[in-house]
């Protein structure tokens, strides 16, 4: 499980519990806009008794249990290797996520998500979408990824790719 899913899980959760941020926030003893980033994919210095508080809130369990191997690729991880050919210093799976979620570049890695866009496969980019669209609102990497790719002038056109096959 990466982090991420955890906060969509806590977000889907409250949803449907009919909860505001700030009454579960205020609940498990935390401020909203700390629960707001966790939610959202960004993570705070959060300790592992707040995130219980929450879940308990929720009525939801933290369980520790041998990971699925799945049968599909693992795009996240291709698109970092694609990514960081070129490069010393690594894309890292989280930043790609965090740039794909926030649609917000991190420091000194516009060379290396420029790379990704531009060389690797659509197959692999929408791959990367779909697994990360997991996470968020639908429709919310695609249109991040949109501007990420016109604020690096990517070479290639992301709508074009998302438009085909």
């Amino acid at each position: 499980m990466r982090l991420q899913e955890l906060g969509y899980k806590i977000r889907q959760t409250r949803l449907e519990r009919g909860l505001t941020q700030a009454q579960l926030a205020a609940g498990a003893g935390l401020s909203r806009t700390t629960l707001n980033l966790l939610e959202n994919g960004f993570f705070p210095d959060l300790g592992v008794r707040k995130v219980q508080a929450i879940l308990e809130r929720l009525g939801l369990t933290l369980l520790v249990q041998p990971a699925e191997r799945g049968n599909g690729p693992d795009f996240i991880r291709t698109a970092c290797t694609t990514a960081n050919v070129s490069y010393r210093d690594a894309l890292t799976e989280d930043e790609l996520i965090h740039a794909l979620l926030s649609g917000k570049v991190p420091a000194g890695k516009r060379p290396h998500i420029r790379t990704l866009l531009d060389e690797a496969t659509p197959a692999l980019l929408k791959g990367l979408v779909k697994e990360t669209s997991r996470w968020t609102k639908p429709g919310r990497v695609e249109k991040n990824l949109a501007r990420i790719a016109d604020e690096i002038k990517s070479s290639r056109k992301i709508g074009e790719w998302l438009k085909t096959g």
